[in-house]
């Protein structure tokens, strides 16, 4: 198969709004055992096959030649090669505001944060389901950072019922931020309501809704070989509609896949080529992207483990897989920690590290993470900003012409003298170096007498002023008018069942 080069996308001017990798990917196989790994996934995928659940899904699949005995559906080679093919390298990722968005292509980085979680924690108030009001103080933090380059679904709403849920969620997203929104596959109504309040709000046409994605959808699969009703409903849909899907199997070494790294890798590469293959069925050119997010499990307790060096191993090997079919791909970050604490922190940075190794296209769960995905935490969410901020940092290239090699700046200073006050460290002392966030870098004494305030203890200071001077971004009002109507509307017939 001809693997296809990325098209060159324009870099924006604003600070961090658009990152590319700074750093060559990393490998952990040979070309030769990458090729191995694809053949094989290929073989389970034409030989074992994928059990699917929903009925329109198996259909297509038939329809378009594959071996169907019930509801597991067998894929030759050639039909995934054709989808792989179908499938485009690089798009853009619209947001309500057009300067937010977000470009998807191989070598670019975006960074979302943590997701799916339906309890919330922070200092002053403690763990607890998430609600309406925790998500909204969540979204408004998710915008004022510029190294967050999408919204999320996290803490989930457990106060507003599930046929309703939805709409919140919308003009939660809609009405606090302007970054690209994210929408749960719950089922066809359900996908069908957010697209068209989407539309609605942005005062978007059939044809120019449908020319690029302005929302994306996570597609997991249920590991291992299986794809449930819901998220092969999504891959239908949001492919007809032109949005976005992020197909990711959650492969965890030893339970849900096999112990090997290269085994787990094998699995979850079948399955995702198995969902992108449907998404491009139904609709080729659908904008879908390659993912995976594989781990190890504990084999004392079965509990999952992040920041491990398996994880480390299979975000690398992950991406080694997705430049082998020339797509762009989503890892993620992650914590097992149950607290926001130095476990939680080494989780979190160590998993980052093997995303930035792995050049993944989006690491999701990067900030607020905690539990597996049980928790979304406010304190964790600023700590781990602080470390996005830095790897977005790195992405800036790092000046070495003749001003920058500094001989004049050398010359100023006798031996065993200081740079402080020299010509260059003057022009350039405000803005040489990244400024800290979070931490404190003051001395011992100083730090004591400023309150002794621990890492935690300023986060939470720090999130509470940023919730305090929140405003939201312009045209969001505008945004929440044009759907106000139509939710009462959706509301009043009976909100959308959570699957068809």
């Amino acid at each position: 198969m001809a693997r296809r080069k990325p098209k060159r996308i324009a870099e924006s001017t604003q600070s961090w709004s658009v990152l590319r990798h700074p750093f060559e990917p990393q490998r952990i196989f040979s070309e030769d055992r990458v090729e191995a790994i694809h053949l094989a996934a290929l073989e389970v995928l034409e030989t074992l096959g994928i059990k699917i659940l929903l009925p329109e899904a198996v259909e297509i699949f038939s329809q378009n030649g594959a071996k169907v005995v019930e509801d597991m559906v067998y894929l030759d080679a050639d039909m995934v090669e054709a989808a792989i093919a179908s499938a485009p390298v690089s798009f853009v990722l619209c947001a309500p505001n057009p300067a937010r968005n977000v470009p998807v292509a191989p070598g670019q980085l975006i960074f979302t944060p943590g997701g799916g979680c339906p309890n919330v924690t922070d200092r002053i108030r403690g763990r607890r389901p998430g609600d309406l009001s925790t998500y909204t103080e969540a979204v408004k933090l998710m915008q004022s950072f510029n190294v967050i380059h999408k919204l999320s679904p996290a803490p989930e709403p457990q106060d507003i019922p599930v046929h309703l849920r939805h709409y919140a969620m919308m003009q939660t997203q809609l009405g606090y931020g302007d970054k690209a929104i994210t929408v749960y596959g719950r089922g066809r109504q359900q996908v069908t309501e957010c697209f068209e309040l989407m539309q609605t709000a942005l005062g978007l046409s059939d044809a120019e809704f449908a020319s690029a994605p302005y929302c994306s959808t996570v597609i997991n699969t249920n590991s291992p070989r299986m794809l449930d009703r819901p998220m092969a409903q999504a891959l239908i849909d949001f492919g007809r509609a032109g949005q976005m899907c992020i197909v990711t199997p959650f492969c965890l070494a030893g339970a849900m896949a096999p112990i090997t790294v290269a085994g787990a890798l094998t699995l979850q590469h079948a399955e995702a080529l198995a969902a992108i293959t449907l998404n491009q069925l139904t609709a080729p050119g659908a904008p879908v992207m390659y993912g995976g997010f594989g781990s190890n499990v504990d084999m004392k307790s079965g509990a999952p483990a992040f920041g491990t060096p398996e994880h480390i191993q299979m975000s690398i090997g992950s991406g080694q897989l997705a430049r082998h079919i020339g797509l762009p791909w989503r890892s993620a970050a992650g914590a097992a920690s149950n607290t926001n604490d130095m476990q939680a922190t080494h989780e979190t940075v160590m998993s980052l590290w093997g995303c930035l190794q792995a050049n993944a296209t989006m690491v999701i769960h990067s900030a607020g993470w905690l539990e597996g995905g049980l928790t979304f935490g406010f304190e964790k969410f600023i700590q781990d900003i602080e470390a996005l901020q830095s790897i977005a940092h790195l992405c800036k290239p790092v000046a070495s012409d003749t001003s920058a090699i500094g001989l004049d700046a050398i010359a100023q200073v006798a031996p065993g003298g200081h740079f402080f006050a020299t010509d260059q460290t003057m022009a350039q002392y405000s803005t040489a170096f990244l400024p800290s966030l979070n931490a404190d870098l003051s001395n011992f004494g100083t730090w004591s007498k400023n309150g002794a305030l621990t890492a935690e203890e300023r986060a939470t200071k720090k999130w509470q002023q940023v919730i305090a001077d929140f405003v939201p971004p312009a045209g969001a009002e505008g945004r929440l008018a044009n759907i106000a109507n139509m939710v009462a509307e959706f509301t009043q017939a009976g909100g959308a069942p959570i699957i068809d």
